[in-house]
């Protein structure tokens, strides 16, 4: 009997424990993240993380270094190599120091945080990234989101938000924090902090002083209860998905903070209004979606949309496509039908 997975069984948060880890602390620009491993694990999510930024037009390097352990360390011990890593690293004045571990080095026992915790002069903040017993890339994001946010003290409310854990990964995720950016912004809210993407070891810092915390999906509620309990800060479980998720997003939202959700309601189903207005030229057509959906949230998603233009879904219909991720919000949710549009009209 095999005990490997079925590919079609597993999520798209499913991969690597390191690399989930990597895709919250490359986000720090002023921090370097030290890999403590085989250079081949440092090279290889280097290549990864670096394409992904071209594919979003962003043209940087992730801020990476490896401790590069030999057969010889493996055998007798990696801790000198991290040693001498830390030392290198800290000469070039870094505002923090994440050390990320390898199913290797957790393998052979290196005591990681006491060779972290020997340093003094900047933060050197150890991320437990092995994922061998069971850890998956989901487990690497929330273990960095709440090592990094102990960075952070309690300090008084400023009255902004924070956003949590984006997929620094996924395509879409500036238009996505536009889109959240903008439905908190018809409640007179604004943005604290986007933990973490693109972001200052000094902006961390202010993390405890947000009203509310947005998770970017339900997978980060344990990263959502820390906080909570470590700063007192209520949270929304995930972006609003499709055209339905805006409304109670913005209930959600108004009612933590003790605002009147109405005249962002009224603005909000307005905004809808004219989506619907925009595409009717479309309404009515045979559709097939394309790939065939297996998230069911996004399926759902498409599924309304069809409904709410009177789209009839056959099999010989034309294929439209359909996000890996579900739309974030309205404005997500018009992008998707701009792909549709074309081609429906091809």
């Amino acid at each position: 009997m095999s005990l490997r997975p079925s590919p079609s069984t597993l999520c798209r948060s499913a991969g690597c424990t390191l690399t989930g880890a990597l895709s919250v602390t490359t986000h720090v620009r002023d921090a370097i993240t030290i890999i403590h491993g085989p250079a081949g694990c440092t090279h290889h999510n280097f290549s990864l993380l670096h394409a992904t930024s071209l594919d979003n037009d962003r043209i940087t390097l992730p801020p990476l270094v490896s401790t590069a352990i030999s057969e010889t360390d493996v055998v007798f011990g990696g801790e000198g190599a991290l040693d001498r890593t830390l030392d290198q690293v800290i000469e070039r004045d870094p505002a923090a120091i994440f050390v990320l571990s390898t199913c290797i080095t957790e393998t052979i026992g290196d005591d990681v945080g006491r060779v972290c915790g020997s340093k003094a002069g900047v933060p050197v903040i150890v991320v437990p990234t092995a994922g061998f017993l069971g850890g998956s890339f989901q487990t690497g994001v929330n273990n960095a989101l709440i090592s990094l946010a102990g960075m952070a003290e309690l300090a008084p409310q400023n009255g902004k938000v924070n956003i949590i854990g984006e997929m620094n990964l996924e395509y879409e995720v500036d238009e996505n924090f536009a889109e959240v950016s903008r439905l908190l912004s018809l409640l007179g809210l604004s943005v604290n902090i986007r933990f973490v993407h693109d972001s200052t070891v000094g902006q961390i810092a202010s993390l405890g002083e947000a009203r509310l915390n947005v998770l970017r999906d339900p997978a980060l509620v344990p990263v959502g209860e820390y906080l909570r309990e470590r700063f007192g800060t209520p949270y929304i479980p995930g972006f609003p998905l499709g055209i339905s998720g805006p409304i109670a997003f913005l209930e959600s939202a108004a009612n933590t903070c003790g605002i009147d959700p109405r005249p962002a309601i009224d603005a909000e189903q307005a905004f809808r209004k004219e989506i619907f207005d925009d595409f009717a030229d479309i309404a009515g057509a045979g559709i097939s979606f394309s790939p065939s959906l297996s998230d069911p949230e996004g399926s759902r998603v498409a599924q309304d949309m069809a409904e709410a233009l009177r789209l009839a879904i056959t099999p010989s219909g034309r294929p439209v496509p359909v996000p890996l991720t579900p739309p974030v919000g309205t404005a997500g949710v018009r992008r998707m039908l701009h792909r549709w549009r074309r081609a429906i009209h091809a």
